[in-house]
């Protein structure tokens, strides 16, 4: 039901925003895209896959990236309460709606939260949530960018995040538009600018929740 991957990939796009992500964004489905309105893309097939495309958080913790990935399934949670309440207070009648919505809801969220690699080299929701309380190492790293100011040559430098020269430019917007070009493609990243000895992060792309 496209209702409850809309409400799971609301729940991340609640937290992203409240620990202030930028540019969020919700994908549901998979192919072509079909349309798209404000942050939400619809695509072609599958409306069960979804996920959430974000940037930029201002707060970046282990909490908040817990709550971040979990904020799908506790949003799926609160709908079948939701619905349990209704039935219960007799506002809404038990339908085919009630029964499919509670019971793919809670498919749903076990699927989520299973601790799992997927084939495509992403993971549910429940497996980084377990990685970030265990600290895992590559649940918390961010690969580095940076574009550094060459007083010798005049230029700004474009670093990959295993400190490989990947170009210079003289104009620094150019400089950034190419390290974010690079950094949105090799997620969770950071873009770090470095002029004068002073180090200032630019852009941050975190992991996308599915």
């Amino acid at each position: 039901m496209p209702l409850i991957s809309i409400l799971h990939e609301g729940g991340h796009v609640f937290f992203a925003w409240l620990f202030g992500g930028k540019n969020i964004k919700v994908s549901l489905g998979t192919g072509k895209p079909i349309f798209q309105w404000g942050m939400l893309e619809v695509r072609k097939y599958y409306f069960w896959y979804g996920l959430c495309i974000f940037e930029n958080l201002r707060i970046k913790r282990k909490w908040s990236n817990i709550l971040i990935f979990f904020g799908g399934s506790l949003f799926n949670i609160l709908g079948v309460l939701a619905v349990m309440i209704l039935v219960e207070e007799q506002l809404i009648d038990t339908n085919m709606f009630t029964y499919q919505f509670t019971y793919f809801s809670l498919y749903y969220i076990f699927f989520a939260l299973l601790p799992m690699p997927y084939p495509d080299g992403n993971f549910s929701d429940g497996k980084i949530i377990l990685d970030l309380i265990r600290n895992k190492p590559y649940a918390h790293a961010e690969r580095t960018f940076r574009v550094h100011w060459s007083e010798e040559k005049k230029e700004w430098h474009v670093f990959n995040h295993d400190g490989k020269f990947i170009q210079a430019f003289k104009n620094e917007d150019e400089a950034h538009t190419k390290a974010r070009e690079v950094a949105r493609n090799s997620r969770p990243s950071k873009i770090i600018n470095i002029k004068d000895g002073e180090e200032k992060e630019i852009q941050n792309y975190p992991r996308i929740p599915l």
